[in-house]
């Protein structure tokens, strides 16, 4: 199947969150499954210059007249075969340095609805032959920023040539990219698009209802939170349209790319580990506590955060218990950037106990990867969570997860009860109740199984060996995406 990946950012060339890895690691998981795959970006300045070989294939016209030209080269990975790459050149809406959605402010860049229109108009584009020799039977398009594409999809003339189909996945609903009503004027759809069976929500225009309502089918990013969003408590008024195309979602469980996420040979630690050899672990911690500043305390469990800094990802609740996890001997390592009162709360906690709890605000990939591997417990408290990758890292380097037990928390970690641990299927602490009490007992029940260190090895092994691999995700993919060429009914 010729298949065109479509999203805003990809790893390892641009990332600011979890969409990055599943969009860089998707396509190498097709790719060796047999399938011929392209992906589609924005010509950020981090895409231009990381993706090889660029060459002019076409110009084209935005919605609204802007100019646009249509590069393409490739994405070298080490140890696989390259991906081939569509960029789009247009350095009056991309050529901007920092965060590629806010400016300097943190404040979203007021022409978002032209920059991310442009990404699913380009797709529609290459969907009708802009490309003359490559054309993709279906375009699958990841999140907000790409959820045009099915509508553009949906309007285009196909006289004298096979309707091309899409899948649109939900990476986070809580995200739609709602824009003022004067902006559908721009985006080239028909007047017909903007009413309530398509872009309009509540007087305004939602890239991520155009996705929902046009694409052929939908996946989002855990099997249980493909069951959430249909609900109003996390449907963000998105709900009953979920519902009413439930006949055509999937739930997908991401996985974790092995070559980049593996104890045993990640470069970014001190020592490697794996499950048969998991003594260097207790290398990697010593030599992250020395490193952050923390005391070289071997007994000391370690509670890790790597995050957005902000209330959905239950940092209150971390806040909160913070006290108790410091009593109880504790120390916590965090990596995240975002709310600035939870920055300035945060600091001011580190500076506080500088011996027990470290901070760093912004992102770093060496030092998450160090965190994970030296830390005890990954705390994952979220009010809710599409599918989460933190846990599965957390997993992979046998530092047991401690998760509110939602969406693809719940489907990825078992909780350390008497009967679970019996029947060797924990992996790490949950709670349902999303509150201070139900958190800090996770957080109790995580220090009395760290007080029985056969029970913590035995339970560790089990997290680490949980299978998480991109090859059984592709296939459910690809499952999907015979499903929407119709080659399975």
């Amino acid at each position: 199947m010729r298949i065109l990946q479509v999203s805003a950012e990809i790893f390892p060339l641009l990332k600011t969150g979890g969409l990055a890895d599943i969009a860089g690691a998707l396509p190498l998981a097709l790719v060796a499954a047999g399938e011929d795959v392209r992906v589609l970006l924005p010509g950020f300045p981090a895409i231009l210059a990381g993706v090889a070989g660029l060459a002019p294939v076409a110009d084209f016209r935005a919605p609204w007249g802007g100019h646009a030209r249509l590069l393409k080269g490739h994405i070298a990975t080490a140890g696989a075969a390259d991906v081939p790459a569509y960029v789009i050149e247009a350095p009056d809406l991309y050529d901007r340095p920092g965060n590629p959605y806010e400016d300097a402010n943190r404040r979203p860049y007021g022409d978002n609805h032209r920059r991310f229109a442009l990404l699913g108009w380009a797709a529609a584009r290459l969907a009708q032959g802009l490309d003359p020799v490559w054309e993709p039977e279906l375009v699958h398009a990841h999140d907000w920023h790409a959820a045009l594409a099915p509508a553009y999809l949906a309007f285009a003339d196909w006289r004298g040539r096979r309707r091309v189909r899409s899948l649109y996945t939900i990476h986070n609903l809580a995200y739609q990219g709602v824009f003022a009503p004067w902006t559908f004027t721009e985006l080239g759809l028909p007047h017909d698009a903007f009413q309530l069976n398509g872009l309009e929500y509540h007087g305004q225009v939602s890239f991520m209802k155009a996705g929902l309502y046009f694409a052929d089918r939908l996946s989002t990013v855990s099997p249980t939170y493909a069951r959430e969003i249909q609900t109003p408590e996390q449907g963000f008024g998105l709900d009953g349209l979920l519902r009413g195309r439930s006949h055509v979602l999937n739930g997908i469980l991401n996985a974790v790319d092995d070559a980049i996420w593996n104890p045993a040979n990640d470069p970014l630690l001190a020592v490697g580990y794996d499950v048969r050899r998991p003594g260097g672990k207790t290398t990697c911690k010593a030599s992250l506590q020395q490193a952050l500043g923390l005391a070289v305390a071997p007994n000391a469990p370690l509670f890790t955060i790597v995050s957005r800094l902000t209330e959905q990802k239950g940092l209150p609740l971390v806040l909160e218990g913070l006290d108790a996890l410091l009593a109880q001997g504790g120390q916590l390592a965090l990596l995240g950037s975002g709310d600035g009162w939870l920055e300035d709360a945060l600091r001011r906690r580190a500076a506080a106990a500088p011996d027990s709890v470290s901070v760093t605000i912004g992102y770093n990939e060496p030092l998450a990867h160090q965190l994970f591997g030296g830390s005890d417990v990954a705390l994952v408290p979220s009010l809710f969570e599409p599918c989460g990758l933190t846990q599965m890292y957390g997993l992979r380097y046998g530092s047991l997860p401690l998760v509110h037990r939602v969406g693809g928390l719940a489907d990825t970690v078992v909780d350390c009860t008497l009967e679970d641990m019996a029947a060797g299927i924990a992996t790490g602490f949950t709670f349902d109740e999303f509150s201070g009490e139900g958190y800090q007992r996770a957080l109790r029940r995580a220090f009395a199984l760290y007080a029985r260190p056969a029970d913590w090895r035995r339970v560790r092994a089990t997290a680490m060996r949980r299978p998480a691999d991109w090859g059984t995700a592709a296939a459910r993919y690809i499952e999907v995406y015979k499903w929407v060429l119709g080659q399975i009914n």
